[in-house]
């Protein structure tokens, strides 16, 4: 089975003695479908590596609609930036299905970082990977419409695959998308109507025109 925690960005470049030595000091959790792993505004203790299942990093707008900002699959991980300046949670955190995390207490990897500062490097560069992620999703809101918002998700969720299911309500698929859940199902029935998708069943795609798609997901 692969090492959750060597295979995440953050941790991978450890040596094995200080990976083990993390590992022995996490703690292993189980989430079921929707519950909360943590919210916005909580205090931070820990950061988490997905070992099986989803987790969706969410916010929510004063009047109360989400934004799914990320899908973390294993192995991901998530709520590192507390790590470095100590402020509470910018997001929610919850699973999309049963999931699986290993928890490991910030004060574990602070000991770790006064012991061999050259590992921050790695932690820089998951840092501005962050960044450029964030980038890239406020320029898709400005310059792509629903329809190009969706096919680019499409594709994202799709992988190299044009057969794929995802756990995602029709709701949360809007969320993450960034748009009403009217607006994105129009848009998944024009794709249909075109010949470019189509529904297998609930949750299941299959793309039948892939180059279409990607041509649409940058318009």
């Amino acid at each position: 089975m692969t090492d959750p925690l060597a295979s995440t960005q953050l941790l991978n470049e450890l040596p094995d003695d200080v990976l083990e030595r993390l590992r022995s000091q996490s703690l292993s959790r189980h989430f079921d479908r929707n519950q909360v792993i943590f919210e916005q505004g909580d205090e931070a203790e820990e950061l988490y590596v997905v070992v099986s299942g989803q987790v969706a990093i969410a916010t929510q707008s004063i009047d109360g609609r989400e934004s799914v900002v990320a899908l973390l699959d294993p192995p991901s991980l998530f709520g590192e930036l507390p790590l470095f300046d100590g402020s509470p949670r910018m997001a929610d955190a919850r699973a999309l299905q049963p999931t699986d995390i290993l928890a490991v207490r910030y004060e574990h990897v602070r000991a770790v970082l006064d012991e061999r500062p050259q590992l921050m490097w790695g932690m820089l560069r998951l840092l501005a990977q962050r960044l450029r992620t964030t980038d890239e999703a406020l320029a898709d809101a400005v310059l792509l419409d629903v329809p190009g918002r969706t096919a680019k998700r499409l594709l994202e969720l799709a992988g190299e695959s044009d057969d794929f299911s995802t756990a995602l309500t029709q709701e949360e698929l809007a969320a993450v998308i960034g748009a009403s859940r009217e607006r994105v199902n129009k848009a998944l029935a024009t794709f249909q109507r075109l010949g470019w998708i189509e529904t297998i069943e609930r949750g299941h795609y299959r793309i039948l025109n892939r180059p279409a798609l990607e041509q649409r997901s940058s318009m």
